[in-house]
């Protein structure tokens, strides 16, 4: 498989899978989502607002170079205030992903890349495992709070989130 098949698959599970997180939270209620549980970005909420950020940064803003959208308003937990403004950030962070994926290629995946907040440059191939793995640990905080409240998390392992054509 190729290195622009494999990430393209791993930004559809993670899409797949955040998605999930965002029904099953959003079934809480805003004021449950919202309610702060000492997690690392403290509610339910504010980790998929964080999420949707490390997205956002990593495949728009640095791999796009539009730093703009950091001085975007409404992206910030802060500022994200209801179900509503929620789906508008999430909205805009997945159109400037998906359009970009569409024009993406194998030799862009080496291009380096340097994000203001780390140290070093990196490939967009490895932004990409970034996000995932970002994505996969910030998850982990949503299912241990799930955990505490005696719910089931919804499923994130990547052999459960296959396509059933390609389970065996």
């Amino acid at each position: 498989m190729s290195k622009l098949a494999t990430v393209r698959r791993l930004n559809s599970y993670d899409r797949l899978v955040f998605d999930r997180f965002v029904r099953a939270v959003s079934r809480l209620g805003w004021a449950k989502a919202s309610e702060d549980r000492g997690t690392g970005h403290l509610s339910l909420k504010n980790t998929l607002v964080h999420i949707l950020n490390v997205h956002e940064a990593w495949l728009v803003a640095i791999a796009q170079d539009r730093s703009e959208v950091f001085d975007v308003p409404g992206r910030r937990p802060t500022e994200v205030g209801s179900w509503r403004e929620f789906r508008i950030y999430r909205d805009r962070v997945w159109k400037g992903v998906d359009g970009w994926m569409t024009t993406l290629t194998e030799a862009k995946l080496s291009r380096r890349v340097k994000a203001a907040w780390m140290p070093g440059t990196y490939t967009l191939e490895d932004a990409f495992y970034q996000v995932a793995f970002e994505q996969a640990h910030h998850l982990g905080e949503v299912i241990a709070v799930f955990w505490q409240d005696d719910r089931a998390p919804p499923k994130m392992t990547w052999i459960e989130n296959l396509p059933v054509r390609s389970r065996r």
